[in-house]
């Protein structure tokens, strides 16, 4: 039995809807802040696939071309989410607890959409070559952390 495309699409949206309403709600009960914990929901993955690129450019892994495109393609990905659900004002670390976002976010002259597309340029650039070998997926990888660290220097407070 075949199913149409539309019934397949419109059982897709409506779970994936559920499950957002129930991950809320979830983290609602809980005191959390649902966009606190997508935000660092997604630096958790950014931070795991940018590690596993990190142990390979030091050194510490040996480079295996599948596993830094993978970890280069899911960095792409992550940088194209688009982040207004994110940055809700209010949401920083004077406001609520569980974050380190700093004011200075939301704050006339943040510099964050910018580092963030620096972040989604470098993560473009990463994934073209990172898959090509050590070389190439080291020093595409500079610019990602760079832009990782801008955005810490500026706009996350310390432990």
């Amino acid at each position: 039995m075949s199913l149409p495309k539309s019934l397949i699409a419109a059982t897709l949206m409506g779970g994936l809807a559920l499950s957002s309403l129930a991950l809320t709600a979830h983290a609602e009960s809980h005191g959390q802040n649902p966009a606190v914990t997508a935000r660092q929901g997604q630096f958790q993955i950014m931070a795991l696939n940018i590690g596993v690129l990190g142990q390979m450019a030091r050194g510490n892994t040996d480079y295996d071309a599948e596993t830094a495109q993978a970890a280069a393609n899911n960095l792409l990905t992550m940088s194209q989410i688009d982040q207004r659900f994110h940055w809700v004002p209010g949401t920083d670390n004077e406001s609520i607890e569980g974050t380190r976002a700093l004011p200075a976010i939301w704050e006339e002259g943040s510099q964050v959409i910018a580092i963030w597309g620096r972040f989604g340029e470098g993560a473009a650039a990463l994934a073209e070559v990172a898959g090509d070998g050590l070389d190439p997926m080291r020093t595409a990888l500079g610019p990602v952390g760079a832009a990782c660290g801008d955005c810490h220097d500026d706009y996350r407070a310390e432990e």
